[in-house]
């Protein structure tokens, strides 16, 4: 090999040592690559909050209130039918089979207790007269005897045992009377001694006449039926979780379909829940005696239920509550916007909610249209 080619042999090694040396240095100064960010671990506390500024705020209609304290009544609507007292209302019927001859009282008309409204011949009416006859007779006959027999002993004419004999025989006739004389009675037997009084037990006025002149009725068949106005009660139905809370005393506000209001008090509850409605029954009675209520009118009653009245807690528009995954939130109104806060519902009443815990009074919170800022949430978190 002569000089030139080694000097072209020397050349190419130094440009390959020198190419990789390039290549080496700048591996060594190239900036290392960015590590990769990790995800957003802070997506509950950015998914809690809504960014918005107060001309969005505007442009949505989001009312923005402070949180209130005070008292809350825990209102418990209900639907109420009312109703007669126990003692208020009877049904007439007829005592026994027979045919309606005289009508003495239409519908609406006040009756007096002890008055009659029908007259209705039976032949079991006449029965009944002969049988209570011939027992009065018997009665006289046997007393009759007994007479005679204790003066006959008293003139040592006739023995003791005859005397007692005749004791006994005016005791059964006696009885056979008392018996005949219920029985007349039992079905309010009229002085004709063939028709049966059908006579109200109760004062008041007529609710209801099917009784028609000359119809046969059956026995215990209904004629009539008398209530008195001035004597009711309401019985309200109420969810079972919510009977609990109702105490006697308690307040009620009844609404009629004419809007007057009446107000009441709760006289008793059952405590047990009707198999077949799957309610609780509550009893209610109107504090003035309102006359203008009719049994079997239906009302709306509002039970203030003192057994669920929140004191001196934080009251917050019902609109305001939502309900954010399986969280219980109001919208807090910050700087930037606003941000869900958990809160712990307590009764409601009348568009008010109270908050147990979780909010303090005097909190500005979204009232109106707050489930803008609960839709635009879970829009993000679906995102």
């Amino acid at each position: 090999m002569n000089d030139k080619s080694r000097l072209y042999a020397g050349a190419a090694v130094g440009l390959v040592a020198a190419a990789a040396l390039g290549f080496g240095a700048a591996r060594l100064t190239q900036p290392a690559p960015p590590a990769p960010e990790p995800e957003a671990t802070a997506t509950a506390a950015a998914g809690d909050s809504v960014a918005i500024t107060p001309d969005g705020i505007a442009t949505s209609q989001i009312a923005v209130a402070r949180a209130t304290s005070g008292e809350l009544d825990a209102a418990i609507p209900a639907s109420a039918t009312v109703e007669a007292t126990p003692d208020a209302e009877a049904v007439l019927t007829a005592r026994a089979p027979g045919t309606v001859i005289r009508i003495l009282k239409r519908i609406g008309d006040p009756v007096r207790a002890g008055e009659t409204l029908a007259l209705v011949e039976s032949r079991d009416a006449s029965q009944i007269a002969a049988d209570r006859a011939a027992a009065a007779a018997r009665v006289t006959l046997a007393s009759r005897q007994a007479a005679r027999e204790r003066s006959l002993l008293a003139q040592g004419v006739s023995p003791r045992a005859d005397y007692e004999t005749a004791q006994a025989n005016l005791a059964v006739a006696q009885a056979d009377a008392r018996r005949a004389s219920a029985a007349a009675g039992a079905v309010r037997l009229a002085g004709d001694g063939r028709s049966i009084a059908v006579v109200s037990p109760v004062g008041g006025r007529i609710t209801a006449a099917p009784a028609n002149l000359g119809q046969f009725v059956a026995a215990e068949t209904e004629l009539f039926r008398v209530a008195d106005p001035r004597r009711l009660q309401i019985t309200a139905s109420l969810p079972p979780a919510q009977a609990p809370r109702v105490r006697a005393g308690d307040r009620v506000e009844l609404t009629t379909t004419d809007g007057r209001t009446i107000e009441g008090r709760v006289r008793s509850e059952t405590g047990v829940v009707d198999p077949e409605t799957r309610a609780a029954t509550v009893v209610v009675v109107p504090t003035a005696g309102d006359s203008t209520l009719a049994p079997g009118q239906l009302v709306q009653a509002r039970i203030f239920a003192s057994g669920g009245a929140t004191k001196d807690g934080v009251m917050v528009p019902q609109e305001a509550v939502q309900t954010l995954g399986d969280r219980t939130v109001v919208f807090e109104r910050t700087r930037m916007g606003f941000r869900a806060r958990t809160v712990q519902v307590g009764a409601r009443s009348g568009g008010l909610v109270a908050i147990v815990s979780g909010l303090t009074a005097g909190t500005p919170i979204a009232t109106t249209n707050a489930f803008l800022l609960k839709a635009e949430i879970e829009k993000e978190q679906a995102e």
